[in-house]
């Protein structure tokens, strides 16, 4: 009887998770047609699913259209022409670029193409709002041909689509030419072309049929949202991802069946987890939040123990080589002049914007600068990792929350003050960032961006929740309260004086950066970006250099997250330390500069400043001495922002120092052959001959020239 009950039990959640697996495994089959293809973890595939998903949904019941036409558009026209675009501007021109570079263009993508669509159709997300299905009545139909769980229209239509989709491409990559040629072109385009065939249309019929599986996917899945936004669309990605892992991301039917085995894990789990719970109460906490956690756990699970998915070989074009080598970076030695002029106008510079912003600014814009001053100090975590180390993390905002979480656990619970518990949190979080690291140190590039997304993942599905972390879900929503420091006699509640505190830790850390880069580890581990293989044939050890990484970077996330919530007085988790606002921190960092102090400071400033200053219109109601002369289009939707700086890190594929720190080199070095020609000193020939590439004079000859 227990075993036929247990029998019954698991059959129904089979079936339960029957719709879901299908939908995961029509998304796995996107992505993995697009990586079979191009080479392309594309993480702007959930991106697209997105606006599908909100197009069909607004085009329903803003526009009043009827199935039919909606879906034709927002699945058949307008998700292929994405995919088109994307292929035809960006990814073919990336075809020879790493990837790592691709991987951060997609970044880039999925914060910018929501943005764009939302300001395109106008569409704003309306919480309580459930998308309706692609069938009519499909969420109060239900039909139960086993007598054991009823299938809902939606899910039969999931089911329905998922298995066409599957055999469309079986038979496509098996009885056609284009199939053939699809996988032809990810190994060599040039070659590819030498045998007849137009490399660049089948890639582009690959990349719109993907997208096409994309938006199919979108529309979907939306009825199981209880509102429509972009980043929970970013969850399909991660899905995608461990059921391509599953079929080590090139097998279509491996893919399929990772899709099923997700949907069927996550259903009996859920089903027998209750269970569980009530025999052993210590796992009650974590089978409430484990759930939603499954596909991240697979796929960190998938990377760290499968070998294989390591040793997969990426798509290297064999005739790369016949490209031109890309344009040297321009030259960085300066005139003395210049160094000396660059010095005064920034020190001249801070002084003014530090006079105006104590004596002038109200409490708004003390809140917005020190905002941008504490963001900074997060953000030198990813100079750190990112541009010492050339490694890709996309969790360091669960390190910065760590932070935050610390200091509100020992300022609540046992009354330590916040400084020090600011510093503890900063350990705790380095703690984690080593022990991260070791099971990892065998992936690099690609690979490691995906384990610390689905650590990120699983961090904000499941940690979060456990009262010792975050207090409990009342807390989350409630808020966790943190003090402001007190230190002897100064009290930093005043916003004036808890700006300076700012200031002086983020001069301390940049500090501490400086010398790393200048020091052993920032050495080594700009020799392990270059080519760890190099690095190892000369004693150097990538395991050591990477704990170091990790940990440094996780304990200055872990210090700035404890400062912004120290500065917020709440660690406000949600708006502050979520998986997708850490893709952003990654976005803007990159696309500015994240091999520079100075681009984690301008990074901070523009997170913080660029809405209220240039899309409020305000620097420009300075400048015309007047609000009312301002033009009518001001306020710009703070959108833009994620248009702008996502768009922005496409670029970091040609110029991976970042488009600010590449312009500044790029006009420094036109000033400086300006000023080597008006001021041609003797004493600089040795400096002007290094410039040329010449070799250097004898001493003889520069004491001659100096001394004429």
């Amino acid at each position: 009887m227990i075993l036929a009950s247990v029998g019954e039990d698991f059959f129904r959640a089979i079936l339960q998770g029957t719709p879901s697996g299908t939908v995961f495994a029509l998304v796995a089959l996107g992505f993995v047609l697009t990586y079979k293809t191009s080479g392309v973890f594309n993480l702007a595939f959930g991106a697209q699913a997105y606006i599908s998903a909100a197009l069909y949904f607004h085009a329903v019941n803003q526009w009043g259209w009827s199935t039919v036409p909606a879906l034709l558009l927002s699945v058949f026209a307008v998700a292929p022409a994405i995919g088109l675009v994307l292929e035809r501007t960006m990814f073919r021109r990336l075809r020879t670029a790493s990837a790592v570079a691709k991987l951060v263009v997609a970044i880039g993508l999925n914060v910018a193409l929501p943005a764009i669509f939302e300001l395109a159709v106008r569409y704003e997300p309306v919480a309580g709002r459930t998308p309706t299905g692609i069938v009519p009545n499909g969420a109060s139909v239900f039909y139960d041909p086993f007598g054991i769980y009823p299938f809902s229209r939606d899910e039969l239509a999931q089911m329905a689509v998922a298995l066409c989709g599957a055999l469309l491409l079986a038979a496509l990559f098996r009885f056609t030419s284009i199939g053939l040629s699809m996988r032809a072109v990810v190994e060599s385009p040039r070659m590819t072309e030498m045998a007849g065939i137009r490399a660049d249309w089948v890639s582009a019929f690959a990349w719109a049929l993907s997208s096409a599986f994309a938006g199919m996917a979108g529309v979907l899945i939306a009825p199981r949202f209880n509102t429509l936004i972009a980043p929970d669309f970013f969850y399909l990605v991660v899905v995608a991802i461990a059921a391509a892992a599953i079929g080590r991301l090139v097998s279509l039917p491996r893919a399929l069946a990772g899709g099923l085995l997700l949907g069927w894990g996550t259903a009996v789990f859920n089903t027998f987890a209750p269970d569980w719970a009530e025999s052993f109460t210590f796992l009650e906490p974590l089978t409430d939040n484990i759930t939603p956690a499954i596909p991240f756990i697979v796929l960190f699970g998938i990377l760290v123990l499968w070998p294989a998915i390591r040793r997969l070989r990426e798509a290297n074009d064999p005739m790369a080589g016949v490209d031109p080598p890309p344009p040297a970076p321009p030259d960085y030695k300066r005139h003395p002049y210049l160094t000396m002029g660059i010095r005064a106008f920034t020190l001249s510079f801070l002084i003014i914007l530090g006079w105006v912003v104590f004596t002038q600014a109200d409490v708004r814009w003390l809140f917005l600068v020190t905002q941008a001053v504490v963001l900074s100090i997060v953000y030198l975590s990813i100079t750190v990792i990112t541009g010492f180390a050339g490694q890709i993390s996309l969790c360091q905002g669960a390190f910065a929350a760590i932070g935050g979480f610390t200091v509100f656990q020992m300022a609540d619970r046992w009354d330590v003050p916040v400084l020090l518990a600011a510093v503890a949190g900063a350990f705790v979080a380095a703690a984690v960032g080593g022990l991260l690291s070791i099971p990892v140190l065998r992936l690099g590039g690609v690979w490691l961006a995906l384990a610390t997304l689905a650590f990120a993942y699983f961090f904000d599905a499941v940690v979060v929740k456990f009262p010792w972390v975050g207090g409990g879900e009342t807390s989350l929503f409630q808020g966790t309260r943190i003090p402001r420091p007190h230190l002897g006699p100064l009290d930093f509640n005043d916003d004036k004086a808890f700006l300076v505190l700012a200031l002086i830790v983020l001069v301390v850390v940049s500090s501490l950066v400086i010398q790393l880069r200048e020091g052993t580890i920032g050495r080594t581990l700009r020799v392990l970006r270059g080519s760890e293989v190099a690095a190892e044939s000369i004693g150097i050890s990538p395991a050591k250099a990477r704990v170091a990484a990790f940990a440094v970077s996780a304990f200055i996330a872990g210090l700035g997250g404890a400062m912004l919530s120290m500065h917020q007085e709440n660690v406000n988790y949600p708006n502050n330390f979520a998986p997708a606002t850490a893709l952003f921190w990654l976005v803007l960092v990159v696309s500015l500069s994240a091999r520079t102090v100075e681009g984690a400071i301008q990074a901070g400033a523009a997170f913080s400043l660029f809405p209220p200053i240039i899309l409020n219109g305000t620097i420009l109601a300075w400048i015309l001495r007047a609000e009312e002369r301002v033009p009518g289009i001001f306020p710009v939707s703070p959108k833009w922002r994620f248009v702008l700086f996502g768009l922005a890190a496409v670029q970091y594929a040609r110029h991976p120092e970042g488009m600010l720190e590449f312009s500044k080199r790029r006009s420094i070095s036109r000033l400086d052959a300006r000023l080597f020609e008006k001021y041609p000193h003797a004493g600089h020939a040795k400096l002007r001959r290094a410039r040329r590439g010449e070799p250097a004079a004898r001493p003889e000859a520069v004491a001659e020239e100096s001394e004429s």
